[in-house]
């Protein structure tokens, strides 16, 4: 099993309660996978609208490109839970976005997902700009 994901000292971390919801339990009793996908969509989309107004996220969206979650215990009905998020370096218009699944017994999964910044408008990638790295940089001490 791979280890757990840790946030870099330069990175801010966020935070977002998670609710679960009768129709997120399978047959097996416990959250359901694809439940952790649209967690790690909710979480990020939640981080960008924290740190941005309105008028500068118009100018922008964030395109998927890939998703990669382990998954390490489940998450049973009643259970407290939260996804913690952070990005990791930019590579043009890509950053990697990282988030830990947490329920009452720790790490219930991390996932990475690749996303792709593009101009709204045309919907081209776009290089992320450097006045866009600063709001995820936690500030030195």
């Amino acid at each position: 099993m791979r280890n757990a994901f840790q946030p870099p000292a330069d990175r801010k971390v966020f935070t977002l309660p998670l609710e679960i919801r009768p129709e997120h339990i399978d047959d097996n009793g416990h959250v359901n996978n694809v439940v952790y996908v649209g967690w790690l969509q909710d979480v990020g989309t939640a981080h960008w609208n924290s740190l941005f107004p309105a008028d500068e996220r118009a100018r922008w969206s964030w395109v998927a490109l890939r998703h990669e979650i382990d998954y390490r215990r489940p998450l049973m009905p009643g259970d407290a839970a939260r996804a913690v998020t952070w990005v990791g370096e930019p590579k043009g218009p890509r950053f990697d976005r990282f988030v830990l699944i947490e329920g009452p017994n720790g790490i219930a999964a991390q996932g990475r997902t690749e996303w792709c910044l593009v101009d709204a408008q045309t919907m081209r990638p776009v290089r992320i700009p450097d006045v866009m790295l600063e709001p995820f940089a936690q500030a030195a001490e």
